[in-house]
């Protein structure tokens, strides 16, 4: 029995966008194990919610038979992909790149296998990029780019009128030159990202076209959004981190069994690997039994970033805090100090400033043992101080917090 392509199982998912050449990729890794690569930028200490799309590709991947290259931006990162901004990235220093590249080999080794046939290797372009004679590269690699072709690319056009460094222009030219490098020495001849990657990924697979005379493949997916086009990750707090000390586990656990009806389906195809066929049953009604799937990705999620066990005791969590029950619903410490409901939100991590304490205050959305809070400056009792109480912030966040 023939091996279901790893393309067709993509697109089965909903992940396929673009792909270059597709007829004979298709057909490529539809004959023979082959190398392909993802880039990830090191600009943060952990992966997000941003990169499970990527990481999730990979594992399908290397599943299928594929080697799955990792390639860390150490070099690229001190550069910064214009892609999807407005403003110019900070530059980071050598010290912080590796800081975050150990970091993120930690948690990637939670989706993809370092051993056995097809085992994944980590790259770091800082390896070749930090060293490179700038005139021996303008004549090797910048000689193939029209410049008036890039300024046609959406990652550049929509940086023209707020003013593009030449910093950031180089920045297609470099990725492009990783592809090279990767296929040169690895062999890999494919170059896999998010859709909005897609000029770069075109500029790489075209530059060894006319370097090496050779195909070259790239492939993108759609991005992880809600059905309004709106990227998913983001809380009140900030981004939804992989990392616990950034995300706790319940936290993480939460955000998932938040998600609007509508996104419930698409994130279980895109983000576990739970069959097809479970998936549409899982989602077969639009009513309240839309809050099982929900639960079953929250599960699956949690359990696949941190652990089974942390997967039911947030699930545990969740439910002793839905019914009211606080001694099982997460627990959080504060400061002798801390005097007012504003401040307490803003030490548990409910609201990351005061004045989104305020802002959530004035809407209706904290409680206080269960009574709702409508002053902004309301203190905290003697009472709850001296024995603790439950906070919670819209339906379903509920804390147990004690004074230390």
């Amino acid at each position: 029995m023939q091996k279901e392509n790893i393309i067709d199982i993509l697109k089965a998912r909903g992940f396929v966008k673009q792909v270059v050449f597709e007829d004979e990729l298709y057909k490529t890794l539809g004959e023979k194990p082959c190398s392909f690569y993802i880039g990830f930028d090191p600009t943060a200490d952990s992966l997000h919610v941003g990169h499970f799309m990527q990481l999730i590709v990979m594992s399908h991947m290397q599943k299928a038979g594929h080697r799955p290259i990792i390639l860390i931006g150490g070099g690229t990162a001190m550069i910064g992909d214009p892609s999807g901004r407005t403003d110019m990235r900070q530059m980071m220093t050598k010290e912080t790149i590796a800081h975050n590249v150990e970091c993120f080999k930690k948690q990637m080794s939670k989706f993809v296998s370092f051993e056995g046939d097809n085992a994944a290797i980590i790259v770091n372009n800082a390896d070749w990029l930090l060293n490179l004679n700038y005139i021996d590269f303008l004549r090797e690699v910048g000689t193939h780019f029209s410049v008036n072709q890039m300024l046609t690319c959406e990652c550049f056009k929509s940086r023209m009128e707020r003013g593009l460094s030449f910093l950031e222009f180089n920045y297609m030219l470099m990725q492009a030159y990783d592809f090279l490098v990767l296929y040169k020495k690895y062999g890999c001849i494919l170059e896999c990202g998010g859709d909005d990657q897609w000029s770069n990924i075109l500029a790489g697979a075209d530059l060894i076209r006319r370097k090496e005379q050779k195909t070259a493949y790239g492939m993108t997916f759609s991005l992880l959004t809600t059905k309004e086009g709106k990227k998913m990750g983001k809380t009140a707090k900030g981004a939804v981190w992989l990392d616990r000390e950034k995300t706790s586990p319940y936290e993480f656990y939460q955000y998932w069994r938040n998600v609007q009806d509508e996104d419930v389906e698409n994130c279980l195809r895109l983000l576990t690997f739970l069959p097809l066929d479970e998936i549409a049953k899982l989602c077969e009604y639009k009513d309240e039994r839309i809050n099982l799937a929900k639960e079953r990705l929250a599960f699956e999620l949690t359990k696949l970033v941190h652990s089974e066990k942390d997967a039911i005791d947030a699930q545990n969590q969740a439910k002793a805090a839905f019914s009211g029950d606080s001694e099982n619903m997460p627990q959080k410490e504060i400061d002798e100090t801390i005097s007012t409901v504003v401040d307490c939100m803003v030490a548990i991590g409910v609201a990351p400033s005061k004045g989104e304490a305020r802002r959530l205050i004035e809407g209706g959305g904290v409680k206080v043992d269960g009574e709702k809070v409508t002053d902004i400056a309301q203190k905290l009792t003697d009472s709850q101080k001296a024995n603790g109480f439950v906070l919670q912030k819209g339906k379903k966040n509920l804390f147990k917090v004690t004074v230390k």
